[in-house]
């Protein structure tokens, strides 16, 4: 029978999953399949599985739950595999890597710190105050001067300003939580966001990120608007 895999753990992992619904419209028992040092934590499917918000629920607090008690290699949802030994086979070829990566995220969870925006009217008035040529070209425009090159080489100006300030406040950003980490990743930012930063934190060192966080939310003050969310299951590191 197909089976849904959660997550990989340590043979000697707890994994108390009492109470823990799976997913699909009727779950079944949540179980592990066992090779060598290593556990699969999986359940029996009978339907096609698509990321429904009941479905995505369930599989994250499956990986939640098992962080609660030890390190696990979280899946990303949606991983099927055709029967148990399948799963074995996966476990037994994949040993090393799957060990060694259970070492690596010992005693850690991800967090992820995103900041965008929050009003640009504070940041384009500073940008006048500071840039001559933009003040200029601002004054001309008010004044009624119909040039109409002046509208587009302000925008084009206040645009590349805008980039630069934004990348030196995301470098200021990594450079003062990086220490906090074990391992970090850069993506590049979506939408209005210009940071977009995953942390490999370990347990021991949460306390100070957030005090991190505090910190540094006071010297930005306001105009950015500075986001973190954690602890998570590190997918951003398996």
């Amino acid at each position: 029978m197909p089976l849904y895999v959660y997550s990989i753990t340590a043979k000697n992992h707890p994994r108390q999953l009492d109470g823990v619904i799976g997913i699909g419209a009727e779950p079944s028992p949540l179980r592990t399949v066992t090779q060598g040092q290593l556990c699969a934590v999986v359940s029996d499917i009978d339907e096609e599985i698509r990321p429904k918000r009941r479905d995505l629920a369930a599989h994250q607090e499956v990986q939640e739950r098992l962080m609660v008690d030890g390190t696990v290699l979280p899946l990303q949802f949606g991983y099927v595999a055709t029967d148990d030994l399948a799963v074995s086979e996966a476990l037994q070829s994949n040993a090393e890597t799957y060990l060694a990566a259970l070492q690596r995220l010992e005693d850690c969870a991800e967090y992820h710190v995103r900041a965008s925006q929050d009003d640009e009217a504070p940041l384009l008035q500073q940008i006048l105050q500071d840039l001559p040529q933009a003040k200029d070209l601002n004054d001309r425009i008010r004044s009624g001067d119909r040039d109409p090159g002046l509208p587009l080489a302000l925008g084009e100006m206040v645009a590349r300003e805008v980039q630069v300030r934004q990348e030196s406040l995301a470098a200021g950003l990594t450079e003062a939580l990086i220490p906090l980490a074990r391992e970090h990743l850069l993506r590049s930012p979506s939408g209005t966001d210009f940071l977009n930063l995953s942390l490999l934190v370990p347990h021991e060192h949460q306390d100070r990120l957030r005090t991190a966080e505090a910190n540094i939310a006071r010297e930005i003050g306001s105009g950015v608007d500075l986001r973190f969310s954690g602890p998570l299951p590190p997918y951003s590191f398996v």
